[in-house]
Protein backbone atom coordinates (compact mmCIF):
# COMPACT_ATOMS: atom_id res chain seq x y z
CA UNK A 1 0.00 0.00 0.00
CA UNK A 2 0.92 3.65 -0.94
CA UNK A 3 1.46 4.96 2.86
CA UNK A 4 1.33 8.59 1.71
CA UNK A 5 -1.90 7.92 -0.60
CA UNK A 6 -3.74 5.36 1.23
CA UNK A 7 -3.68 3.40 -1.80
CA UNK A 8 -2.72 -0.24 -3.36
CA UNK A 9 0.91 -0.28 -4.84
CA UNK A 10 0.41 -2.10 -8.23
CA UNK A 11 1.91 -5.50 -8.60
CA UNK A 12 4.85 -5.80 -11.01
CA UNK A 13 4.84 -7.15 -13.95
CA UNK A 14 4.98 -10.58 -14.54
CA UNK A 15 8.80 -11.36 -16.55
CA UNK A 16 8.03 -13.86 -19.51
CA UNK A 17 11.03 -16.14 -20.79
CA UNK A 18 10.35 -17.19 -24.27
CA UNK A 19 12.90 -20.26 -24.75
CA UNK A 20 12.62 -24.20 -25.95
CA UNK A 21 13.87 -27.02 -24.06
CA UNK A 22 17.85 -27.57 -24.92
CA UNK A 23 18.66 -24.46 -25.67
CA UNK A 24 22.12 -23.07 -24.24
CA UNK A 25 21.40 -19.34 -24.25
CA UNK A 26 18.13 -19.77 -22.60
CA UNK A 27 19.30 -21.43 -19.82
CA UNK A 28 22.34 -18.74 -19.21
CA UNK A 29 19.13 -15.72 -20.05
CA UNK A 30 17.50 -17.30 -17.09
CA UNK A 31 20.50 -17.39 -14.81
CA UNK A 32 21.05 -13.81 -15.57
CA UNK A 33 17.63 -12.73 -14.44
CA UNK A 34 17.99 -15.02 -11.47
CA UNK A 35 20.95 -13.02 -10.38
CA UNK A 36 19.15 -9.55 -11.56
CA UNK A 37 16.39 -10.01 -9.51
CA UNK A 38 18.59 -11.41 -6.63
CA UNK A 39 20.22 -7.55 -6.94
CA UNK A 40 16.65 -5.72 -6.81
CA UNK A 41 16.04 -7.82 -4.21
CA UNK A 42 18.76 -6.76 -2.54
CA UNK A 43 18.16 -3.37 -3.06
CA UNK A 44 14.66 -3.74 -2.00
CA UNK A 45 13.05 -2.90 -5.03
CA UNK A 46 9.99 -4.97 -6.80
CA UNK A 47 10.55 -8.55 -7.75
CA UNK A 48 8.15 -10.13 -10.69
CA UNK A 49 7.86 -13.41 -10.68
CA UNK A 50 9.37 -15.11 -14.00
CA UNK A 51 7.44 -17.32 -16.27
CA UNK A 52 8.80 -19.09 -19.25
CA UNK A 53 6.81 -20.16 -21.83
CA UNK A 54 8.39 -22.79 -24.40
CA UNK A 55 7.76 -21.75 -27.40
CA UNK A 56 7.68 -25.48 -28.97
CA UNK A 57 4.26 -26.26 -27.61
CA UNK A 58 2.31 -22.94 -29.71
CA UNK A 59 3.43 -23.03 -33.46
CA UNK A 60 2.40 -19.24 -33.55
CA UNK A 61 5.30 -18.82 -30.95
CA UNK A 62 7.56 -21.18 -32.62
CA UNK A 63 7.15 -18.84 -35.74
CA UNK A 64 7.42 -15.57 -34.74
CA UNK A 65 10.75 -16.48 -32.20
CA UNK A 66 12.35 -19.30 -33.04
CA UNK A 67 15.72 -17.39 -34.53
CA UNK A 68 15.58 -14.76 -31.69
CA UNK A 69 15.50 -16.82 -28.48
CA UNK A 70 16.05 -15.94 -25.71
CA UNK A 71 13.15 -13.13 -25.73
CA UNK A 72 12.24 -11.23 -22.02
CA UNK A 73 9.28 -9.29 -22.39
CA UNK A 74 8.34 -7.75 -18.46
CA UNK A 75 4.84 -5.38 -19.37
CA UNK A 76 4.79 -4.35 -22.89
CA UNK A 77 8.87 -4.24 -23.05
CA UNK A 78 10.32 -6.64 -25.44
CA UNK A 79 14.21 -7.53 -26.09
CA UNK A 80 14.61 -10.44 -28.72
CA UNK A 81 18.30 -12.29 -28.61
CA UNK A 82 18.59 -11.81 -24.76
CA UNK A 83 21.65 -12.65 -24.04
CA UNK A 84 23.64 -9.58 -22.84
CA UNK A 85 23.38 -9.03 -19.23
CA UNK A 86 23.12 -5.22 -19.44
CA UNK A 87 20.73 -5.06 -22.31
CA UNK A 88 18.54 -7.76 -20.00
CA UNK A 89 19.16 -4.96 -16.77
CA UNK A 90 18.20 -2.02 -18.78
CA UNK A 91 14.63 -3.59 -19.89
CA UNK A 92 14.07 -4.76 -16.00
CA UNK A 93 14.84 -0.65 -14.87
CA UNK A 94 12.84 0.49 -18.54
CA UNK A 95 9.58 -1.93 -17.60
CA UNK A 96 9.75 -2.08 -14.21
CA UNK A 97 11.02 1.25 -12.89
CA UNK A 98 9.95 3.77 -15.80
Amino acid sequence: MDHALGLPVPAPPVITLFGRPGCGLCREARQVLDALLGERAAAGLPVPPIVERDITTDPNLERAFLVEIPVVEVGGHRLLLATNPARIRRLLVEALDG
